[in-house]
């Protein structure tokens, strides 16, 4: 047989000029994350807008507003510019890429995402959100108008004239609230961790909104929000009343000059007024409590009832070194005295416990010399509010036992003759481990404690300053 010959097809001379087509495949498309595509500013007026960069946010969590663990698809050199103002809280963003296509994960929308967080503020047209909602003066003024001034301070600030701050409060279930709280709402979940709204039609919440008030240069009167705090006002047993503070937030412009501090004060203030039972919290996030103890810690410093309380603990630990003894003291207040913090500055126990702490530390002055005995006193704390014991007492605890019927219902809790209200906590089972875990929680605490200290002998003193 023959040998079939391979076939080999010349290029005729007509198509030597021919390029071959290349066929390639496109990578699979990796997302972007929505904290880096998105920069968001505060503005207030066109100046601000056009020249933002000293007015950016920083929100807690963008991607959780994004499907596929904050990913965004389908978009090459996507850029993502907000800006919302802060005289109406409208925003507007602007929202630019370089290609647009589905390379495998679809196409993320945009719009869809952005309304979850801005809903109805969000403004499509740049033009209208430059020429109306940011002069949209009257917009706080208008909303604010029905309600109670609270309290009025004059603020003077090394970067701005003197100004006159009002907290006004408002009650939920009717329209100006409602609008002004919708408007409001985004920066509260893109700056405060774990926030969800509030129900503004629930008559029970109010809010308290605090204001700065300013004269224009027509001679009108605007009113610039600086923050706000929604508190829930609970039933009591024989018609008294409890508040619950839910969520709190001074705009980013504003931090740390005295507004937040001067917003808790006012809320003390009209808790002691009004004679309701005491002012919760709900889960305090650690910047907001630390504020709150340094302004409870200060009015407990002048509250005479404790005061030979806290003499008496303090001697007690100048008197001798306490890591020669079997047993350190907690030296927690007795509960009739306490009950008169409650009472009288409606400070709840748990708060109160925290404070004494401080004030037990301010007495030591100077600290360093007794040191080793407050560090004692903290560590046998710490250690019965999480294991709940002390030299063999013990407060609340959990038991776990087997059920087959509900395994999450599979425990029992007792409480011993120590009376304190505290729950014990899941530790490590290996000792080692335990002991470590239980050391970084004293010294972290005493940390906590040092600094609330510092700041407020420091804000005494300034106050005795300026008072003379």
């Amino acid at each position: 047989m023959g040998q079939k010959q391979k076939q080999v097809l010349e290029p005729s001379p007509d198509n030597e000029t021919t390029k071959r087509r290349r066929v390639a495949f496109t990578g699979i498309d990796v997302g972007v994350e929505a904290k880096d595509c998105i920069r968001i500013f505060l503005v207030s007026s066109k100046e601000e807008f056009e020249d933002p960069e000293s007015f950016v946010i920083n929100p807690v969590d963008l991607n959780s507003y994004f499907d596929n663990d904050g990913k965004i698809f389908g978009y090459e050199g996507l850029k993502i510019n907000i800006w919302i103002s802060s005289i109406s809280f409208y925003s507007y963003a602007d929202i630019v890429f370089e290609s647009l296509s589905d390379r495998g994960k679809g196409v993320t929308d945009l719009h869809e995402a952005l309304q979850s967080i801005f809903a109805e503020t969000l403004v499509k047209s740049k033009d209208e959100f430059l020429q109306k909602y940011l002069t949209d003066n009257n917009f706080v003024r208008t909303n604010i108008s029905n309600g109670e001034v609270l309290k009025q301070k004059a603020f003077n600030q090394a970067d701005s004239d003197a100004s006159n701050v009002e907290v006004v409060r408002l009650m939920a279930g009717n329209m100006p609230t409602g609008q002004l709280y919708c408007h409001i709402i985004p920066l509260v979940l893109l700056l405060v961790d774990g926030s969800s709204p509030i129900d503004v039609t629930d008559p029970q919440w109010e809010l308290y909104v605090m204001v700065q008030k300013k004269t224009d240069q027509q001679g009108e009167i605007q009113c610039l929000l600086l923050g706000f705090t929604a508190v829930y006002r609970f039933y009591h047993y024989r018609g008294n009343s409890r508040l619950r503070l839910g969520q709190i937030l001074v705009l980013p412009l504003y931090q740390h000059k005295g507004y937040g501090r001067f917003l808790i004060e006012v809320l003390n203030d009209v808790a002691i007024s009004e004679n309701v039972f005491d002012l919760t919290v709900e889960e305090p996030l650690d910047n907001f409590q630390h504020v709150r103890s340094c302004i409870d810690t200060q009015r407990l410093l002048s509250f005479e009832p404790i005061q030979p309380l806290v003499t008496k603990a303090v001697s007690f630990l100048k008197g001798g070194r306490l890591s020669k003894k079997t047993h350190s003291p907690r030296l927690t207040p007795p509960p009739s005295d306490v009950e008169e913090v409650r009472k009288n500055l409606k400070i709840t126990r748990t708060q109160f416990l925290k404070c004494w702490e401080v004030l037990i530390y301010i007495g030591l002055n100077p600290t360093n010399k007794y040191m080793d005995n407050f560090v004692s006193v903290i560590s046998e704390r710490v250690k019965y509010d999480i294991l709940g014991k002390d030299s063999g007492t013990s407060g609340k605890q959990l038991i776990e036992i087997p059920c087959d019927v509900n395994p999450e219902a599979s425990f029992v809790m007792f409480k011993s003759g120590a009376g304190e209200d505290i729950i014990t906590a899941q530790m490590d089972d290996n000792q080692t481990n335990q002991e470590e875990q239980l050391q970084k929680l004293v010294q972290d605490r005493v940390k906590e404690i040092q600094l609330i200290a510092k700041k407020v002998t420091s804000h005494l003193e300034s106050s005795e300053v300026a008072a003379k």
